[in-house]
């Protein structure tokens, strides 16, 4: 095999073995006035397209809003919400999740959540994913999240 061609191969194994490599951590994170717990996402294969992630965000002080997210996980990430259109449940973008004063933000399966959509890989059950969480006012939260079966609420 040409060694360019080995590159390119150990390349894209290095990229797809992140999902095991990573150190275990918590999925819980903080930063100055948010919260972040009970952090997980649901297995998906790779035939699928795309895959989901939960926690709970909590404000300690000042009303915040989650702007954004970034993950390896996946090449576009979008935060989303469920609606009953005509009972009909549907998946929508939304521009930012508010987190309220001394309140919380819970993102659930059937609820707000953010998206993974085009995934680099499988998510397999029992491995951790990294995110960048992009707040408002507390700036960029990294947490790791654990990956739980296919349909799992918590």
């Amino acid at each position: 095999m040409p060694l360019i061609h080995r590159r390119a191969a150990l390349a894209a194994l290095a990229g797809a073995l992140w999902l095991t490599t990573q150190p275990l951590a918590a999925q819980e994170a903080s930063a100055p006035g948010i919260e972040i717990t009970k952090g997980f996402m649901r297995a998906s294969p790779m035939v699928a397209a795309a895959g989901a992630g939960f926690m709970t965000i909590r404000s300690t002080g000042a009303a915040d809003r989650l702007i954004a997210f970034r993950s390896p996980a996946c090449a576009r990430p979008e935060l989303h919400t469920h609606i009953n259109e005509n009972g009909l449940m549907k998946m929508r973008q939304v521009e930012a999740i508010d987190i309220p004063a001394g309140g919380e933000a819970v993102l659930q399966p059937g609820g707000l959540h953010l998206m993974f959509i085009d995934l680099t890989g499988p998510l397999e059950d029992g491995a951790m994913v990294p995110v960048t969480l992009v707040f408002e006012k507390a700036g960029e939260v990294a947490i790791t999240l654990p990956v739980h079966k296919a349909g799992a609420m918590n």
